[in-house]
């Protein structure tokens, strides 16, 4: 403990965190720096401030990161259609390489030798960070108080308040029972009732969506419009990244869409219940899909579709900053070069559907092929028969072999 003189905390300014200022000074004997981020969880970050200096916080980094994190993590990680075990589009996890990288620039202006976060020993996000972290500065200490001291519970944290006179906001009005985590992709809501995946969640734990019974009885529509696989403008208004993503959030949550509930893996080998919030990123995944299915050639698509559950495995993970996932991401983006073009949606109580989409200049939509009138000849169907025929061979001669095909 004697050899870390700093440490940089990714601090949020509530009850753990503050503790966990106040335990590292004690405990490790070592100077704290605080790392305050904006990625559009909405709140306010700027009270951290006087929160960290009243505990003697000498350096306090506090920072809107909003537009690097959509433009730098968000976008890219649409651009492959990523979503996890079929439903979560992976809104805490994308979250966590961004506040590593800049954990670990922050050690490296200020001279600290470790990086510390309040993530739990039973989590994901102590995998994100930490991956994060060494990949990006291999000698760093890791500091993970809740793998190391016995105040488990919230009552041992207010105890320790006390006896430490550590100001804690005692906020009125009914508590949460849930553990919520929120950024500008969505929010999520865990413990309390949602314990038991029986259970159903509870109508007022939402907080961006309205429930789609209440969602206007009128249609909305959007035109997206797309330059190389990124969202650039929304009925025509130019947008960037970040401002894309909250107007989406505002307009899909009115209108019911992006909730989600599902029991996942969790990497460190347990089930976990979770409820997600993402208006936004509902949105953009159907409609990327869209011009994707206009522009894209047929095997890349499908080869992108293949990738796709293992690039979405590996940001689940933690592994953002492994060569793997730069791989991947070099194929990912280069596909995008003819992603470009507008898609029209239809957002309806909980639902969004595609009823539109056009490319002036990337399009491999061939109307005079598609069409069931007369081609002029672009098309010989007499041709499909030897397609079909040398397709066949192998079942031919298979069955002429006698084996049973419908065991």
């Amino acid at each position: 403990m004697s050899s870390v003189n700093k440490v940089v905390l990714a601090y949020s300014g509530g009850l753990d965190t503050s503790v966990i200022v106040k335990w590292l000074q004690e405990e490790y004997q070592c100077e704290v720096v605080t790392f305050t981020a904006d990625i559009g969880q909405g709140e306010e970050v700027e009270p951290a401030r006087a929160k960290a200096e009243a505990l003697g916080v000498q350096e306090i980094y506090i920072e809107d990161l909003r537009e690097e994190y959509a433009r730098d993590y968000v976008f890219p990680m649409f651009r492959a259609n990523t979503i996890y075990e079929g439903e979560y589009l992976l809104g805490t996890s994308i979250a966590r390489p961004l506040i590593a990288k800049r954990m670990i620039e922050i050690a490296n202006e200020t001279g600290a030798e470790a990086i510390s976060h309040g993530a739990t020993g039973k989590g994901n996000d102590q995998v994100r960070f930490e991956l994060g972290a060494y990949a990006l500065k291999p000698g760093i200490t890791v500091i993970a108080p809740w793998r190391e001291w016995d105040l488990n519970s919230r009552d041992k944290l207010m105890e320790y308040c006390e006896t430490h006179n550590i100001s804690v906001e005692m906020k009125r009005g009914k508590k949460s029972p849930f553990s919520m985590d929120a950024n500008l992709l969505h929010i999520s809501y865990e413990g309390g009732n949602l314990e038991d995946p029986w259970s159903e969640a509870e109508e007022d734990m939402w907080r961006w969506t309205v429930s789609p019974e209440n969602a206007p009885d009128e249609a909305t529509f959007m035109t997206i419009s797309y330059e190389k696989g990124d969202i650039v403008a929304i009925d025509g208004v130019s947008m960037s990244p970040a401002t894309v993503i909250e107007h989406l959030n505002q307009i899909a949550g009115a209108n019911g869409v992006g909730r989600l509930d599902i029991v996942e893996n969790r990497y460190v080998g347990m089930k976990s219940r979770g409820c997600y919030e993402t208006p936004a990123g509902t949105v953009m995944m159907k409609a990327h899909r869209a011009i994707e299915s206009l522009t894209l050639d047929r095997e890349v698509a499908h080869l992108k579709d293949e990738l796709m559950p293992r690039y979405a495995k590996l940001i689940y993970n933690g592994y953002w900053w492994a060569p793997e996932r730069l791989m991947l991401q070099t194929a990912i983006d280069q596909s995008q070069e003819v992603v470009n073009g507008d898609v029209r949606v239809k957002l309806y109580k909980g639902s969004v559907s595609v009823v539109g989409r056009q490319s002036a200049s990337d399009s491999l939509f061939d109307e005079t092929i598609a069409t069931f009138d007369d081609d002029g000849g672009a098309y010989n169907q007499a041709d499909a028969e030897g397609f079909i025929k040398l397709n066949a061979l192998r079942l031919r001669i298979a069955a002429n072999r006698g084996r049973d095909l419908q065991k």
